[in-house]
């Protein structure tokens, strides 16, 4: 498949971008490593959707993009120095301890009609569980379409300009292109890590590179590494769990 060379010029520009995780934060350790960013999936979605290329061939495809990013992606460094105690996955309660002398919060949500509509539709057209939807919002905005984080991530789902426009949102308050945009990329996460969930949710909040790079590929790898990543994504996975279950 030959790619016309403006869109690769925005997906090499959308790499760049995305040194940046989708919260806003400067990833750990990028030095040489591009897989699981936005730019591989939005990548490798053109080219499977064109039929002629397998997995395999995509790798080689995209060996010589490596190449050019590799310079900046080497200017980026960083480490993962929060550490905590191992959790189980498996477990969460209501009552589960976050970090010191808090709690997750048991009450659930009232969702707007029109709300629950839109999350209705995304989680039937990307295979993702409506009750995983409204906990990452929960968690995310508290349902509130119009926040802004402190690093500028924006609207229900909380995404970045960048990551937005890489997923085709023009508008991150609108909350059908939030909703929209935002499921897509938590499906291509949950598919990326083999189904498995919370995994994804760890991606979804500290970047799908700094994960692996953890040696993180499932569920069972990230209950016994979790300490290697971020305080913030030890708790955010299981602020989403728990908050799920009030979904379900």
């Amino acid at each position: 498949m030959q790619i016309d060379p403006r869109t690769m010029e925005q997906l090499i520009s959308l790499q760049m971008k995305n040194s940046i995780d989708l919260q806003g934060n400067k990833a750990a350790d990028t030095s040489g490593d591009i897989d699981g960013s936005l730019f591989d999936i939005l990548l490798q979605e053109m080219m499977m959707a064109d039929g002629s290329i397998t997995a395999d061939d995509y790798e080689d495809q995209i060996s010589n993009i490596e190449a050019q990013l590799n310079n900046y992606l080497n200017s980026i460094n960083g480490q993962v120095t929060e550490s905590s105690d191992s959790y189980n996955i498996g477990s969460i309660t209501a009552n589960t301890p976050v970090s010191s002398g808090q709690h997750i919060s048991s009450s659930r949500h009232e969702i707007a009609a029109d709300i629950q509509q839109l999350i209705t539709e995304a989680a039937g057209r990307y295979g993702v569980a409506p009750s995983l939807i409204q906990a990452v919002i929960e968690t995310e905005s508290s349902f509130n379409p119009k926040v802004v984080s402190s690093a500028g991530a924006k609207g229900l789902m909380q995404l970045m300009d960048g990551t937005a426009r890489g997923l085709g949102v023009t508008d991150s308050f609108d909350p059908a292109q939030n909703i929209d945009g935002g499921t897509r990329y938590l499906a291509n996460l949950i598919r990326r890590f083999g189904g498995n969930e919370s995994t994804a949710l760890a991606a979804y909040n500290a970047g799908p590179g700094r994960v692996q790079r953890a040696g993180i590929s499932n569920d069972q790898e990230l209950m016994d590494k979790l300490h290697l990543l971020p305080r913030e994504t030890q708790n955010y996975v299981f602020k989403v769990m728990n908050a799920r279950s009030k979904y379900v």
